[in-house]
This record gives structure tokens, sequence and C-alpha cells, in this order.
């Protein structure tokens, strides 16, 4: 099993946002959460995602019990293990798209031969090979997320999570997004747990999750 959550709160002062999240991933699995704006998806996200910590319960990723390790080991397990895809790519606009995608691996200190030979592959498979020296304000929405897969796949994480990753691109592009997924797993072997508002991406997936008020109500 990838992910083992079990029993997981999140409350912000008097607000409840997580009530006690039970939820198993399997390897290689690609899973959407859906549920309406407010029921807790992106908080759950950000916890698996040792963004943040749950108030209470326990969380174990690739047999690593989360909510036991100190903050210096939870920021190594995020470099190494997990990557992210975000809504709004959060690419550094002065970085051409392949310093963007090294970012990870120099913070992991990969040999820069090996991390760049590992980088030029990734936007070569994503179809990105002529736009490598390309700043992000010189590409398209639908290139710019193609970096930000390529930035998340650098160091070979066993989980990939994605917050809306097509929440700002236009339909044709989303379809093209969502089969890239597919394809990534199928190539790379990547565990996917994607938060959508895009049923189509979230009737596509293995499994779809739908949360109502900080709570898993349907599988």
């Amino acid at each position: 099993m990838m992910i083992d959550a079990r029993a997981i709160k999140k409350a912000y002062g008097q607000l409840e946002v997580l009530k006690g999240v039970d939820l198993q991933i399997e390897e290689k699995e690609i899973v959407a959460i859906v549920g309406k704006s407010g029921a807790g998806k992106s908080t759950l996200l950000h916890i698996m995602g040792a963004l943040d910590q749950p108030d209470s319960g326990v969380l174990e990723l690739g047999g690593i019990d989360l909510t036991r390790v100190g903050k210096k080991e939870l920021a190594q397990v995020r470099n190494r293990e997990i990557g992210f895809i975000f809504q709004f790519h959060h690419l550094l606009p002065e970085f051409t798209a392949l310093e963007n995608v090294c970012i990870p691996g120099m913070i992991r200190k990969t040999p820069k031969n090996e991390l760049n030979k590992r980088a030029k592959y990734l936007l070569d498979y994503l179809g990105l090979a002529e736009r490598m020296d390309h700043k992000p304000g010189q590409m398209s929405g639908g290139e710019q997320q193609r970096v930000a897969v390529a930035r998340a796949l650098i160091n070979s994480p066993k989980v990939v999570f994605a917050d809306e990753p097509s929440g700002n691109l236009d339909s044709a592009t989303s379809k093209e997004l969502h089969s890239l997924l597919f394809d990534l797993r199928n190539d790379f072997g990547q565990t996917f747990v994607i938060v959508t508002h895009n049923e189509e991406l979230a009737k596509m997936s293995d499994r779809r999750l739908v949360m109502v008020d900080g709570k898993i109500v349907s599988d």
C-alpha cells in the first residue's frame, strides 16, 4: 500500500476541516478526490503531501509514518518521495524550462550531469524538446503545466499529488493533460492523487472519492 491514512483530523482555530478521514491508496493507482469547495480536499492533499501536519491520526506514505518524523526528515521525504503539480504551475519566471525542472534535483544534490540528462529526457518525453531554453512567459499555459509535470517527476517520486492540475487550462489542453497523467503512470509507475472539479478526469481515474464536510463519503 502506498498511502494509509487513518482518522486524520485537522482544524484551524474553531473550524474543523478534516473530521476523521480514512483513506487507503495502492501503488500505481490514480485516485481522484472530488467535492464542493470547502469540503477539505486541498487540506487533505497538503497533509498527505507532507506540506501540513494533521492534528491527530496516522498517515503512512510508502511505509513511512509521516506523523512521527521530525521537520528535517519530513522535508527530505517531501523532496525524494513526493512530486507536486499545482493549478498555477509555480514556475520561477526568471528561469528557463530546463532550470525550473532541475530545481528539486538541485535541492536533493543530484550530480549536475545526471540531473540535466534526466530533465532533458523528461522535457523531450513531454513534447518540450524545443522549449527547454524558453522562460515561462514565452510558453503557453499547457506548456507551462507540462514543465511543472516534469519538475514533479525529476526526483522519481513514489507519489505525485495534483491540486486542480487542469483548473487553469482550456478544455482541449485539459484533455491532453488528463491523458498524459495515465501515460506517466504506465511508463514511470507513479501513484497519482488528484484533487479536481473536473468530472471527466475524475471518471477516468481508477477510483473517484467524494468528500463532503471534512469526510470521504463515497468510493
